[in-house]
């Protein structure tokens, strides 16, 4: 195996993570903004509990494979990047406004892209290049006078904070604290009912364990060639389309991989659920907020170093101080997004 390319290793590896993925989010119905509108306006807290069984499943099975030696949970982006409380406000709350105007995230844009939605492949590029702009374009030298993004000189992580200074495993926060996302997702008696969206549930929680685990094994096997990388779609979608046209922005790694699994994985379950149809916009000014969205969710992900998976999803499987500030920033943003969206509907 390793005599192939580290680049074709790591995009193989992304692929089938993100086929993975992409399939399980699909067939349980698992969607940020879906979650966030459900539990704040239609009373129905199964998808945001949804979420506790997700992150429990992520957090057990990536802590556990640190300690039997299969994961490099510090040498994440995440760890290694110094904590800055003033970029995960900012970015959150950017990126949860521009999600409740796109009507999805830049993930839940790829799975519904998967299902035939041609709304969600305009949000993909527009928040690809607005994105780009942000990180390596335009904008860049602005962004990095205003949001610096400083190496840490310790790993930026609640587990692993204490384990530096008791000496102890990390694990003896990551169990419990995952045991305690679990029981609060299953203590919902609608969602104890439902055993497929829970399985699909664990599913989605192995797959986010998966990219950790895989990048980390190729990693250790390729001299580390392959840098250490969770599901996050902001960055990955910019360097999607430039790899597909150019083959440049890094070339293929993990990240291009797991973008076109996802929407392979999706359109999987979609057809398997006999719900693939093609979907357009019919409506200017739905279109228009789409844009706005797709551009906030890509400057705002870009600030935040992750979106509502890279952050909400991945950084929190990692216990990284900086998921739970960008989760609730992204959280406020979306419930003030959808609290104006409703509002304008009700005065017309």
């Amino acid at each position: 195996m390793w005599d192939l390319s580290p680049s074709i290793l790591a995009g193989s590896a992304g692929l089938l993570g993100g086929i993975a993925f992409g399939y399980a989010a699909r067939m349980g119905d698992f969607c940020t903004l879906n979650a966030i509108e459900s539990a704040a306006y239609g009373g129905d807290q199964r998808r945001a509990r949804l979420w506790g069984v997700v992150l429990g499943v992520a957090i057990l099975a990536l802590f556990l494979a640190e300690a039997a030696g299969f994961a490099l949970i510090t040498q994440s982006p995440y760890h290694m990047i110094a904590f800055n409380p003033l970029t995960a406000i900012l970015g959150g709350l950017l990126f949860g406004y521009g999600m409740a105007l796109a009507g999805n995230c830049g993930f839940g844009a790829l799975v519904r892209l998967g299902g035939g939605d041609l709304r969600s492949f305009l949000i993909v590029m527009i928040m690809a290049v607005s994105g780009f702009v942000t990180l390596a374009g335009p904008l860049s030298p602005l962004r990095v006078a205003l949001f610096p993004q400083i190496e840490a000189d310790s790993p930026q992580g609640f587990a692993h904070a204490f384990a530096n200074m008791t000496g102890l495993s990390p694990l003896i926060v990551a169990v419990p604290v995952g045991l305690a996302l679990i029981g609060i997702g299953l203590a919902h008696p609608h969602l104890r009912t439902a055993p497929r969206t829970i399985a699909w549930g664990v599913v989605v929680g192995l797959s986010l364990a998966y990219a950790f685990i895989a990048t980390s094994v190729l990693r250790l096997g390729t001299f580390e060639a392959v840098p250490i990388e969770g599901f996050t779609f902001t960055a990955p979608l910019g360097r999607t389309i430039l790899y597909l046209m150019t083959s440049s922005a890094g070339g293929l790694n993990f990240a291009v991989g797991s973008v076109v699994g996802v929407v392979v994985g999706a359109a999987l379950a979609a057809v398997w659920r006999r719900r693939f149809r093609w979907e357009a916009c019919e409506d200017p000014r739905e279109l228009g907020r789409q844009v706005a969205g797709a551009c906030l969710m890509g400057v705002g992900g870009v600030i935040a170093v992750g979106c509502s998976v890279g952050q909400g999803a991945s950084a929190m499987a990692t216990l990284a101080f900086s998921a739970p500030l960008v989760f609730v920033s992204i959280v406020a943003g979306a419930m003030f997004g959808l609290r104006q969206l409703l509002r304008g509907f009700q005065s017309a």
